[in-house]
């Protein structure tokens, strides 16, 4: 600003020239009157106005603002003009005497409180029962699932000397007829020689019937019955041979075949699962 109007001082010289003659086409109809006079007057000299001259009257020193507490200010202390809300039509009659010990409101409402809080909790106990209950039920097994969950099959119907399949639960289902010659030859064998020892007693409840499942412990695959070196099972795949009694003998399979949960009855039905 101050800047402004020390530019400003330079056109000081022009702008004082025109307010004194300024140049008009009008035309007067007065016609200039010569007044004589033997008094000579001289013209009143006149300053003449320069930058510098100009420029040297402006204040060319630092500016400084000063302020203090001593001026004008707009303080305001205390809200003595606000309206503090009235809250009394929202208490409770007992409670608007404030030199008064309101007990039996006190009383009432802490047992109203506790009665919310209790229904509130069962309220979400329930709730949250149902929630797992619901999660817990989509997880388990569906009703065809449960279905195969146990099978119910007849050994009088299996020959002797026969393997008949049988799925259970996905899997192949061997069950075995055996003949007194392949009890005979499982029951003997050495256990030192096996890659997973078990003995023929430990695998079947009748000696007469063999229940394993049908799934190679190699890779899974599924044996071939009455085939193999031992004349038990074999699996084509890899070469796996298996015994009458189902324990590996020969090939890469590192375990015997596995044994499930059954029940035989004594009217000949065997219950798997």
């Amino acid at each position: 600003m101050i800047s402004a109007v020390a530019k400003s001082g330079n056109l000081a010289p022009y702008l004082k020239n025109t307010s004194q003659a300024v140049v008009s086409s009008l035309k007067t109809s007065v016609k200039p009157v010569v007044v004589s006079s033997d008094k000579v007057v001289a013209p009143t000299p006149v300053s003449k106005s320069t930058d510098f001259s100009l420029g040297s009257a402006l204040n060319r020193g630092k500016i400084s603002v000063q302020y203090g507490l001593n001026g004008p200010l707009q303080i305001r202390s205390a809200h003595t003009d606000v309206r503090v809300p009235d809250f009394t039509y929202y208490r409770k009659t007992s409670t608007l005497d404030p030199t008064k010990k309101a007990e039996a409101s006190e009383s009432s409402r802490k047992t109203f409180a506790y009665t919310v809080t209790a229904g509130g909790f069962v309220l979400t106990t329930y709730a949250a029962k149902n929630l797992v209950g619901t999660f817990v039920t989509s997880m388990s097994a569906s009703a065809d699932v449960l279905a195969l969950a146990s099978i119910e099959v007849n050994l009088n119907d299996i020959p002797e000397g026969k393997s008949v399949t049988f799925k259970w639960r996905g899997k192949p289902l061997f069950i075995r007829h055996r003949n007194g010659k392949e009890i005979a030859t499982e029951s003997g064998v050495d256990l030192g020689s096996l890659r997973d020892p078990q003995h023929d007693t430990e695998r079947v409840k009748d000696p007469k019937w063999l229940i394993v499942i049908g799934v190679c412990t190699h890779l899974g695959c599924v044996p071939v019955a009455n085939a193999g070196d031992f004349g038990g099972y074999y699996c084509p795949c890899h070469g796996s041979h298996y015994d009458a009694s189902g324990r590996i003998r020969k090939g890469p399979a590192p375990l015997n075949l596995e044994v499930p949960p059954y029940e035989i009855k004594d009217d000949g039905m065997v219950i798997v699962g």
